[in-house]
């Protein structure tokens, strides 16, 4: 059997082809393209299977955004996918549309001890739900049920939810973004995005003058990864401090998750950008924010958290989710 898995984001949607023999996944394609580039999934879709000439019958696509009935009205894309359009136009028996973290969430499932970068120890032997949040385009959260016997991936909206600011700097942040936003929520500081709305915050709150090669950097590339390489590098005072704001909201909005689904089997950081900044991730200054839950301090403690290295997660996901559906059948 041949499935089509996809991870469909608000920077780039990842392809990719798999035969499926047994448990095991042998990708036979793999490919990215920039989403902004194209007017929806079917035209990514034709591109990628046309050179391939593989029989598939079976895709699953992981989507950055809420799902409903088979529909998705894609967060951070001007895009509308609908799972039994793309199987009439496609020629596709079955077609699965689930929430991209949902996808990561499946993916777990199918990594190595290699796959993952341990911040936190907790418990050994930890058992119970698990949860996963990933900061990229988009701030995504996703909760693991343990059944007693498996772990049942469930989506949600999470990081959508109202930014909780402490101390007085992220307050007048908060008061900065509110009037460019109205409503603020978590997206809004833990993306990609979002870290660029905090370096924009900070130089016009410090009144700093802008690196200039910070600057041109931004102008070239990925402004988010400009301004968390110099933060990294400690090569510019904005960034680094843009940086370390980030790093504590990652920690504190990681440690919410974390009691909300009783986490107890662990916490995951998926995404693009947790391994770029692993290494602040290990570091004190996230730890005490994590850990910072007052009475609940030693819960959190007890739970094992990990960064997963591991960039074709939600694609191993979305794959397996197919597999498992035409099993049922």
């Amino acid at each position: 059997m041949r499935v089509l898995a996809g991870d469909i984001g608000g920077t780039s949607t990842r392809l990719a082809l798999f035969a499926v023999d047994g448990e095991r996944l042998d990708p036979i394609a793999q490919k990215s393209f920039p989403s902004r580039d194209f007017s929806g999934l079917e035209q990514i879709v034709r591109l990628f299977l046309d050179p391939v000439r593989e029989t598939c019958k079976r895709a699953c696509f992981g989507i950055a955004g809420p799902v409903r009935n088979g529909r998705s009205e894609t967060t951070n894309l001007p895009w509308v996918i609908e799972a039994r359009l793309l199987e009439r136009n496609l020629n596709l028996d079955r077609v699965d549309l689930i929430n991209d973290l949902e996808a990561n969430a499946y993916g777990i499932a199918a990594l190595g001890p290699d796959d993952f970068k341990v911040i936190h120890e907790g418990e050994p032997d930890a058992a119970g739900n698990r949860a996963i949040i990933a900061a990229g385009t988009g701030l995504g959260e996703a909760g693991l049920f343990w059944d007693g016997q498996r772990h049942r991936p469930f989506a949600t909206e999470g990081g959508h939810g109202d930014f909780a600011p402490t101390g007085e700097l992220e307050i007048a942040l908060l008061r900065h973004l509110s009037l460019r936003f109205g409503r603020v929520s978590w997206e809004r500081v833990l993306s990609g995005p979002g870290l660029v709305n905090i370096y924009r915050f900070l130089l016009e709150h410090r009144g700093a003058e802008e690196d200039r090669a910070v600057a041109g950097e931004m102008s070239r590339a990925d402004p988010a990864a400009a301004i968390s390489k110099a933060g990294m590098a400690g090569r510019c005072g904005v960034c680094v401090e843009a940086l370390d704001l980030f790093v504590g909201f990652y920690a504190a909005e990681a440690g919410n998750l974390a009691l909300k689904f009783m986490a107890t089997g662990g916490l995951f950081l998926g995404g693009g950008i947790a391994p770029k900044i692993v290494e602040k991730l290990e570091g004190a200054a996230f730890r005490s924010r994590y850990f910072a839950k007052g009475r609940m301090q030693a819960l959190v403690e007890s739970m094992p958290a990990k960064v997963i290295l591991n960039d074709r997660t939600a694609l191993l996901g979305t794959a397996r989710f197919a597999v498992a559906a035409a099993e049922k059948e």
